[in-house]
């Protein structure tokens, strides 16, 4: 009886500059909450009041320090919650008042300075859910954000019946989850089809070609039985969306991309549109794969006499496919030099398709310095296990 191989968990391992993702809700939680514990904020809170009650009882008439603390809500307001902030201002108005009526002084005294203690301490108050209503709007738009651009680009890895894809994806803006580099698996009935895009430009600007390749590569890797015509229904879709660009004032780009298709055999079906070729990793031993049919970049076939065509390369049980963007040959170190890709990958020939990318984005970062020039992405394409009886 046949058995199919056990696949990875389903998690997801696409790395980005800043880490895990919030869930919505609990990144609009955490704006409402303190960074003050309330043991913390009370221990702080009674040294600070019997310093300053300390320092009015030497100083006696001639310097009053206690009206200062009205000072302490409006600071609260920044690092507390709202109800810590209310609880700070109704003990420092208590303190305020307590030491106000047992001082000498005129009716209006009193009352001027219990006054000034009550608007200092109700404006800390208002303040402070000021902040916490602004922090809130801006997370649930930060959150709604995330959640579209998510839909843009699925989490990695992503595990078929022909590969296993790991990947990792870093935008040069730190506040954005998606760039102007693409990536996308689907499997189809027609086997495995992959693609990995770089947009001409970075950032925001580049999101509206990627995601109108992205989403015609999803319908077309299904409905288009050969690589080709997948790369032809990118075309159209990349045309369009600079046809519309043009009307409505913006620039019109180019997608560079590498578009890919496994089946059961041991060769790899490939369509180059300007992209950088893949390496190919194999019983400790790594090569970049010579593709001899590069073409143009997709949005720009009107300019070539030279139709796509798909070619084929070996792709043995067990190895591994690295398929990158410009922004990891084209990174430099401090002296203006690139990233030696094909030299570094010669030391990991013998790692598993995680260990591949953990070994490349610690080497990255390292030799950058940390500096992004460019949107930054990878993939590791495994070939699955064959099936066992």
């Amino acid at each position: 009886m046949a058995q199919k191989p056990q696949k990875p968990k389903r998690r997801s391992d696409v790395r980005h500059r800043d880490g895990a993702v919030q869930s919505p809700d609990a990144s609009i939680a955490a704006v409402s909450q303190g960074r003050i514990g309330n043991w913390a904020l009370l221990g702080g809170l009674t040294l600070l009041t019997l310093l300053v009650v300390f320092l009015d009882v030497r100083t006696g008439n001639d310097l009053r320090v206690v009206p200062l603390l009205v000072v302490v809500p409006a600071l609260a307001s920044v690092y507390c919650s709202l109800r810590q902030t209310i609880w700070v201002a109704v003990w420092i108005t208590t303190v305020v008042v307590g030491f106000r009526a047992g001082a000498d002084g005129t009716f209006w005294d009193f009352v001027f300075g219990i006054g000034f203690a009550v608007l200092a301490c109700a404006l800390g108050v208002a303040a402070c859910a000021a902040r916490i209503r602004h922090a809130t709007e801006m997370a649930r738009l930060r959150s709604a954000a995330v959640t579209l651009q998510r839909q843009i680009l699925r989490p990695l890895p992503v595990v078929t019946d022909h590969v296993f894809a790991y990947g990792l994806y870093e935008p040069i803006e730190e506040d954005r989850f998606v760039g102007g580099d693409i990536y996308e698996v689907v499997e189809s009935p027609y086997g495995t089809r992959v693609i990995i895009g770089d947009v001409q430009g970075k950032g925001l600007a580049a999101i509206g070609a990627g995601f109108a390749a992205i989403a015609a590569f999803r319908e077309a890797a299904i409905r288009e039985p050969t690589l080709t015509g997948v790369v032809q229904a990118l075309e159209d879709a990349v045309v369009r969306h600079n046809e519309f660009s043009a009307q409505t004032g913006e620039a019109e780009r180019f997608v560079t991309a590498l578009v890919l298709g496994f089946d059961e055999g041991g060769q790899v079906e490939a369509v180059n549109c300007g992209h950088l070729a893949p390496r190919l990793l194999h019983d400790g031993r790594t090569s970049a794969v010579t593709l001899h049919r590069t073409s143009v970049p997709l949005g720009l076939a009107g300019l070539s006499r030279e139709a796509r065509t798909a070619e084929s390369f070996d792709f043995p049980q067990g190895a591994t496919l690295l398929v990158v963007t410009d922004g990891v040959t084209e990174a430099r170190d401090a002296t203006g030099a690139f990233y030696p890709l094909d030299e570094r990958v010669v030391a990991w020939a013998g790692h598993g398709p995680r260990e591949l990318l953990d070994a490349l984005h610690g080497d990255l970062e390292e030799f950058s310095g940390g500096i992004r020039r460019d949107d930054v992405a990878a993939l590791a394409l495994h070939r699955a296990p064959a099936v066992t009886l």
